[in-house]
């Protein structure tokens, strides 16, 4: 915190109300600092400032990249192990057991995309079936929000019959918008109408050279807060002031170096 040249409270010379005016046009004024953003998950920071007041309006610019960024939450989830049903009759959730990318999202009883902040979310997946028996058989898909069936999300797929020595197969892909709040999960669900369906996990090959096909991909991609409680990514807000004090409320903050300058006007 840099301090200028004040004014005693009654004023003084006409030298110094000169100099100090002049400085105030030069943008040297007595109410600016900064501060670093709490971290190892803090999900709020004070800062202790004389010039502050119940009234005072707190201006915050960032001044690193840290700061300047905006983290939304993400994740990418797959699974390379076949996933197989022992009942027609039972509906199961499809599992993940490798995290590819995630910040507030995560993988939680294998099956649950659970989310660390409130908003609203885009679930896409992908999911590659075989069907090794002679007829066509059907697959239903839907959605679970924390272990509730979501109204209207399934979808009904059908998937070709084995032939001669390959199986059946089928990719079923689905994008769906989901509110949640924090701490909530998602489930993609299915069901077939034989268990001679399965969803397969495909090694690599070769001649060409052909990539791995998971059983399953899924990804969940945070795409608005508006509307939901203020949990999700935002800056920093000054959620209470005192004489001399003010709490800047944030996200839980796991990120260092995410600093800030600050104006207190009044």
């Amino acid at each position: 915190m840099t301090q200028f040249r004040t004014l005693p409270p009654f004023g003084g010379d006409q030298r110094a109300v000169a100099e100090v005016l002049r400085g105030a046009m030069d943008g040297k004024t007595n109410n600016t600092g900064s501060f670093t953003l709490a971290s190892g998950g803090a999900s709020s920071t004070t800062i202790n400032d004389e010039r502050i007041g119940y009234d005072s309006v707190i201006l915050l610019i960032p001044t690193s990249i840290a700061s300047s960024t905006r983290y939304f939450p993400y994740g990418q989830f797959q699974d390379n192990n076949d996933q197989s049903i022992t009942s027609t009759t039972t509906a199961y959730p499809m599992t993940f057991a490798t995290t590819d990318y995630s910040e507030g999202v995560s993988i939680t009883s294998s099956s649950r995309l659970t989310v660390a902040y409130s908003g609203l979310y885009n679930l896409q997946f992908s999911s590659q079936f075989s069907n090794t028996d002679s007829q066509i058989q059907d697959i239903n898909i839907w959605f679970r929000k924390n272990g509730t069936n979501i109204a209207a999300s399934n979808s009904k797929f059908s998937i070709t019959e084995r032939h001669g020595s390959t199986d059946g197969g089928l990719i079923a892909a689905l994008n769906f918008f989901v509110p949640l709040q924090k701490n909530e999960y998602i489930e993609i669900v299915w069901q077939a109408s034989n268990i001679s369906v399965s969803m397969q996990a495909i090694p690599a090959s070769t001649s060409p050279t052909i990539p791995s096909t998971p059983s399953v991909i899924a990804t969940l991609q945070h795409v608005s807060s508006n509307g939901y409680t203020t949990d999700t990514f935002c800056d920093p807000y000054v959620s209470a002031k005192s004489k001399g004090s003010a709490v800047f409320s944030h996200p839980a903050n796991s990120i260092s170096g995410r600093t800030y300058d600050y104006i207190v006007v009044g």
